[in-house]
């Protein structure tokens, strides 16, 4: 595409050769002639001088008059205009409408206008599979499932019965949609297991990472709200509510029944305990314990967890905790040795 029709695609302004050709996308240290990059930071506006690609996505507060003889476009927001340029130098790429011979499905499934179903898919009685939804080689699609429109599931995931997958889904290898919740009632020494009858419910524009599990409710629904974001390896437990546009980072655990709201980010290796309330706009730092309710607009960190700024200053204490022992321990011999000195 020429440099003028992504501007006037994704927005911005052109400085410089609007023609410029532009094939692809790279890393401001690794971009080559016919690529475009961006600097989001000012702190790289100094590779400027050194990056041979043909254009390059920054900010309006950045100086470029020294830059002559390079094109730029500018924007507000460069890292955001960079993700939509690299979406139209990169459109996916769908397989041919169509089912396979080698996949199986049900003579009572629904299939919408321009599927394409892969080898070796599996679709179960009553599932309805919306308008372009792709569904890769070995994914399994239960009894009763909803798949919307324009959803896209990769390789050997699993979608159980009657679960519900809204719009523009995108679900990554080895998620597992639907499984069981881990619940159990005591006998004695034994354990009971509970059925779990309830479902799980993923509504538009959600994404999934790799080997990510969401557990159905033991009775109602496990609920993930429109575009939120959720990383690989995250296990999400029955009856969790995920809010809208939340993140949901690597290896987050989330106990049963916790109920998180909305534009929550729980970074890497979070834990969160079952049945509490985490309100809107909350940030957990990366590998806290979380077991207690977060009001709404807190950011809190450690284990168990308390507010960010807090846990900032003792971390930083926390590595002079030797030291400090070893002159307390100094002073209280003093104070003994005082003290006797004062009875003598």
């Amino acid at each position: 595409m020429r440099l003028k029709e992504i501007a006037e695609k994704v927005g911005g302004q052109v400085v410089g050769d609007g023609d410029l050709e532009i094939n692809s996308a790279a890393p401001i240290d690794e971009a080559c002639p016919g690529q475009i990059t961006f600097v989001a930071n000012p702190r790289y506006a100094s590779r400027l001088k050194d990056t041979k690609a043909s254009a390059v996505i920054v900010s309006p507060d950045l100086d470029i008059k020294k830059e002559s003889g390079r094109s730029f476009l500018i924007a507000a927001n460069p890292y955001l205009t960079f993700a939509r340029t690299m979406s139209l130098l990169y459109p996916r790429r769908r397989g041919e409408p169509g089912v396979s011979p080698s996949a199986y499905v049900s003579p009572g499934a629904v299939m919408g206008k321009d599927v394409v179903i892969h080898p070796l898919v599996f679709v179960g009685k009553g599932a309805v599979i919306g308008d372009r939804v792709e569904l890769y080689p070995g994914v399994h699609i239960g009894d009763g499932c909803t798949i919307g429109e324009d959803t896209l599931i990769y390789a050997n995931a699993s979608v159980y019965s009657r679960c519900r997958i809204g719009k523009r889904v995108i679900i990554h290898s080895g998620v597992v949609i639907g499984s069981d919740g881990f619940g159990f009632a005591q006998d004695g020494k034994r354990h009971v297991k509970i059925p779990q009858e309830g479902i799980v419910e993923i509504e538009d524009d959600v994404e999934i990472g790799a080997n990510t599990t969401i557990d159905r409710a033991t009775m109602g629904k496990t609920l993930i709200k429109r575009g939120t974001k959720i990383d690989n390896l995250v296990q999400i437990a029955h009856n969790v509510v995920i809010g809208e546009d939340c993140l949901i980072i690597a290896q987050v655990g989330i106990a049963g029944s916790t109920k998180i709201g909305n534009n929550v980010i729980l970074a890497g290796q979070v834990g969160v305990v079952g049945h509490l309330n985490i309100g809107d706009n909350v940030m957990v730092g990366a590998q806290s314990g979380v077991g207690h309710d977060v009001p709404p607009n807190n950011a809190v960190s450690g284990s168990p967890a308390f507010p960010h700024r807090e846990w900032l200053k003792a971390v930083v204490a926390f590595q002079f905790l030797p030291d400090m022992r070893r002159r307390l321990a100094a002073l209280e011999r003093k104070i003994e040795e005082m003290l006797k000195e004062k009875k003598e």
